[in-house]
């Protein structure tokens, strides 16, 4: 293998070389992170080594990065067109969300219990990534803190249900209408700020709502929690595991089963998530909707068009929160237990995370983002290497998911896109031409 220019190394040694100082930076991070670990003495804790799960993870990354600088060193001068790629993805695409919501439907004919609780925790994030992506993937906003309204509807309900022994269906809505109050009044403070700013500014908000939920023992319990909120009904049945007189079970002569709530919840949270989607489509293809693709590109464009900027953010906050709200009336009633612990910061960075890996204004990636990382980390539980349970270090292998798929995918999992609305029959535009995902 010859030289480059001006004496420069060989290709072989140069990618070595790269594997060799990323195995170096891994053992380090690694070596505190995964290696050290505290185990019980006979009088007290006691800090040990654990190689085998460090020497695994620098292995990883000194192969993967081989492999990466190699395929960077060998690949062609001239990048191939992407125009066939785009288009096998857009055919792809067409009978995978079909797929995807076949099974969704009959999961509880096939699965049991715990793939059922999976689902229903897979369908939660779901929803939650396609109410993010209206503020994040259309509107351009990058909102760090889209947990508060995921609080905001949790605790509306929760106080609601206990106080004033209303239902779910009826505290539903509420949720969703103080969840979008909120959205508007983070959304006023905001209107001049962009990018980092905004960011910085929305995290504090989420951080302001943690910290009044905690301190307000008075309303929502600090950090006692609330307790006893009620479950939803089908049409005034309740799901009772002993059956009996107003039960759904009694109702159509079944066995008693707790199984039977969870099918409910299951298909409540599906529907919820389905109507999410419905709007988010029907929105993009409205007026409004291409307002908030406009101020995506280019806010001063957008204001010398005459679109009133002003709306535009706040419908933006609005709409991703009360559907916030949505999904947190539903955590609470599936819960049955809500406290602050539940809505910290990490939240809003996995659905934050969900939105840009699926592709940024992409419905179908935000569902296949969605799936990998929620239900993958999950059903790491119970596997063991070396006498490690991969559990423990569920968060390392989602970052390093993260990493390759940035690598490989930079605009994410779907990054091509059909436009809302076109002239003529609409082509799939390449991922090189837009800066969100296909809806």
């Amino acid at each position: 293998m010859s030289s480059g220019p001006l004496g420069a190394p060989p290709k072989a040694t140069k990618a070595l070389r790269d594997a060799f100082l990323s195995a170096l930076v891994a053992l380090g991070i690694f070596g505190v992170m995964v290696g050290l670990r505290t185990d019980p003495g006979a009088r007290s804790l006691v800090l040990s080594w654990h190689p085998v799960p460090v020497a695994v993870a620098v292995g990883i990354v000194f192969v993967g990065r081989l492999l990466l600088s190699g395929w960077r060193f060998v690949r062609p001068t001239r990048a191939p067109t992407t125009r066939p790629l785009a288009n096998g993805l857009a055919h792809a695409g067409r009978y995978v969300a079909p797929v995807l919501l076949i099974l969704a439907l009959t999961l509880p004919f096939y699965a049991g219990r715990y793939y059922l609780d999976l689902g229903i925790l897979v369908l939660t994030y779901v929803m939650l990534g396609w109410g993010l992506n209206i503020v994040v993937g259309l509107a351009g906003l990058l909102d760090l803190g889209y947990v508060a309204f995921y609080a905001v509807g949790a605790y509306t309900f929760a106080i609601a249900a206990t106080t004033f022994g209303l239902g779910f269906w009826t505290c539903l809505p509420l949720a969703g209408l103080f969840a979008g109050f909120f959205g508007i009044l983070l959304g006023f403070p905001v209107l001049r700020l962009r990018g980092d700013y905004l960011a910085i500014v929305t995290l504090a908000f989420g951080e302001i709502v943690r910290v009044v939920i905690l301190n307000w023992v008075s309303l929502t319990g600090g950090p006692n929690g609330i307790s006893g909120i009620p479950r939803p009904t089908l049409f005034g049945l309740t799901f009772s595991a002993t059956g009996g007189e107003g039960s759904f079970a009694g109702y159509f002569g079944l066995e008693p089963s707790i199984t039977h709530r969870v099918i409910f919840l299951f298909y409540v949270i599906l529907g919820l998530a389905l109507l999410t989607n419905w709007v988010s489509l029907r929105l993009r293809r409205l007026p409004l909707g291409r307002a908030w693709e406009a101020l995506r590109e280019d806010e001063v464009a957008c204001r010398s068009l005459g679109i009133n900027v002003t709306v535009t953010k706040l419908t933006a906050f609005s709409i991703g929160a009360t559907f916030g709200g949505f999904a947190g009336a539903f955590f609470a009633t599936r819960q049955a237990f809500i406290s602050p612990e539940s809505f910290t910061f990490i939240e809003s960075a996995i659905v934050l995370a969900i939105v840009v890996l699926g592709g940024l204004g992409s419905q179908l990636g935000v569902a296949l983002a969605a799936l990998v990382m929620i239900g993958g980390s999950e059903l790491l539980r119970g596997i063991t290497v070396a006498g490690v349970d991969l559990v423990e270090y569920r968060m390392l292998f989602f970052g390093l998911a993260l990493v390759v798929v940035m690598v490989l995918r930079p605009r994410g999992l779907v990054s091509g896109r059909t436009p809302s609305v076109s002239l003529g029959r609409p082509r799939e535009i390449s991922a090189e031409l837009v800066a969100e995902g296909r809806g």
